[in-house]
């Protein structure tokens, strides 16, 4: 699988062999398999519901497996994996039921918060999605409550189109971008 580079980070693609090697415990078979440090107490419990959630969608079709989850390393320094981005699935799955848009997901673990990564994170997948696959239309959903996301949405140039409940986060602003 391609690894997708922006100028300070690689966005590596999470494996089902990873995810499942992560979620059930074997760490070092995992670092190994992603090529990177996970960090310590990775992954609490929402992200590993989420992880699960994204094993049974790339067991279910093995063509997706470039648009789930990759994740965001940093390429020196031990190379340490400082959070994960990615796509809901291939073009519509989304919240918007746009049959031509992907929604973009971004996390940062908190000791790299504050450092860009997620809007460079988010800016590289989405030219990825451009050039590799012809993707015009992008989707992010966003609490209300989440001023860092919400910051970087705009920023990217996103504009509220809507709102939506997802019945593990609750409200979300729906926000949409055709470049």
């Amino acid at each position: 699988m391609t690894i997708i580079r922006s100028a300070r980070l690689e966005l590596v693609s999470m494996s089902a062999d990873f995810i499942e090697a992560l979620v059930e415990g074997r760490r070092e078979e995992a670092s190994r398999l992603l090529g990177a440090c996970l960090p310590d107490g990775w992954p609490e419990a929402h992200d590993e519901r989420f992880l699960r959630m994204r094993l049974r969608q790339l067991q279910r079709n093995t063509a997706a497996q470039g648009w789930p989850v990759r994740a965001l390393v940093l390429p020196e320094r031990g190379r340490p994996m400082v959070g994960h981005a990615g796509f809901h699935g291939p073009p519509g799955v989304n919240g918007a039921k746009n049959p031509e848009a992907v929604e973009l997901g971004y996390t940062v673990f908190p000791p790299y918060r504050g450092n860009g990564y997620a809007a460079e994170a988010a800016g590289a997948l989405m030219s990825w999605a451009l050039a590799e696959h012809g993707v015009r239309h992008f989707v992010a959903s966003v609490a209300p409550g989440n001023e860092p996301s919400l910051a970087i949405v705009r920023k990217l140039g996103f504009v509220q189109t809507g709102e939506q409940w997802d019945d593990e986060d609750g409200l979300e602003l729906v926000f949409q971008l055709t470049p």
